[in-house]
């Protein structure tokens, strides 16, 4: 299992808490491969932490996190950066 740490930069103030809550809601219902999903905002970051057991570089959480912004934030010409892959026991 792998807990990983994503950061998205350059969210606008005002789209930020709606759609951390939003995508938040969409990996709950919509990501069941995808466990303790908890997506927050704060100075602009949204931070999306989920953890599974298939992805040790992240790569899908990444492209899934992508899809979710572009459909909750519009238009958004921000950056997705990987911040931690942990391995969990």
């Amino acid at each position: 299992m792998y807990r990983i740490t994503l950061e998205c930069h350059g969210v606008p103030a005002a789209a930020g808490p709606g759609a951390a809550g939003d995508i938040t809601q969409e990996f709950r219902s919509n990501y069941p491969h995808e466990h303790n999903v908890v997506c927050t905002f704060a100075d602009g970051v949204l931070r999306l932490i989920a953890e599974n057991d298939y992805d040790p570089e992240g790569l899908n959480l990444i492209d899934e996190f992508s899809d979710n912004i572009c459909a909750y934030i519009a238009p958004f010409d921000g950056s997705i950066k990987l911040v931690s892959v942990e391995a969990l026991s």
